[in-house]
C-alpha cells in the first residue's frame, strides 16, 4: 500500500520497519533475536504485561513514578542523556531517550517490563553495563506498568501503532513457541 505524502512515517519509523523486514528475511538472525528476547525469566504469566497508555489512571500514576524514579537520568521530557548512543561514563552506558527519538518503542511491552524489573544483566548479560537500577524490590508490578504506560502515552500515533504491531508479533511468536512445546 502506497502512503500519501502526509501519511509517510518519520524516517526513524521507516528505518525500523525496514530493519524488521530485513530481520524477517534472515530467519536465523530473527530466531536468535526472538530467543534472546524470550529468555525465560521470572514472569507474571497469570497477568500478562500490557501497557495502558489510554488509561488516565495509569498514565497519571505512571507520570508521577517516572518523574520520581526515571526523569533524573532519562530526562523530564524523556529526552535521555546527550551522547547516549556512543558515550560511556565510568564504564556505564548513558540513559537513552524514551521519546520517539529513542529505541524504547522498538521493544515489546513484556521486554520493557522485564528490563525495568530485573535489569539488563539478567536479560542480556553482564557485559552490557548500565547504571539503571533494578526495580524488582522498589516498584510494584502495576507501578512499573504505569510508568511504561506513561512513556508510551507520550509517543505520536504512528509510533504507537508500530509498537502495537511489535507487541502483536511478539505475542504471536510466543503463542507459536508455546504450541510447539505443547504448553
Amino acid at each position: 500500500m502506497r502512503l500519501k505524502p502526509l501519511q509517510r512515517p518519520a524516517k526513524a519509523v521507516t528505518n525500523h520497519i525496514n530493519w524488521i523486514n530485513e530481520m524477517r528475511k534472515n530467519t536465523l538472525a530473527y530466531l536468535c533475536l526472538t530467543l534472546t528476547v524470550a529468555t525465560p525469566m521470572p514472569s507474571i504469566a497469570d497477568n500478562p504485561v500490557e501497557l495502558r497508555p489510554d488509561d488516565p489512571v495509569y498514565v497519571k500514576l505512571g507520570k508521577k513514578i517516572y518523574m520520581d524514579q526515571c526523569a533524573s537520568c532519562h530526562g523530564v521530557n524523556l529526552e535521555g542523556q546527550a551522547g547516549w548512543r556512543d558515550k560511556m561514563v565510568d564504564g556505564m552506558r548513558l540513559a537513552p531517550p524514551h521519546d520517539k527519538s529513542g529505541h524504547t518503542w522498538h521493544h515489546p511491552d513484556a521486554l520493557l517490563y522485564k528490563l525495568t524489573k530485573y535489569g539488563f544483566a539478567a536479560m542480556i548479560g553482564s557485559d552490557y553495563k548500565v547504571s539503571m537500577p533494578i526495580y524488582d524490590d522498589v516498584l510494584k508490578n502495576e507501578e512499573i506498568i504505569a510508568a511504561l504506560s506513561y512513556i508510551k502515552s507520550t509517543w505520536p500515533d504512528d509510533v504507537r501503532q508500530i509498537h502495537d504491531k511489535i507487541n502483536a508479533d511478539y505475542k504471536l511468536n510466543n503463542a507459536m513457541e508455546n504450541s510447539k512445546r505443547g504448553s
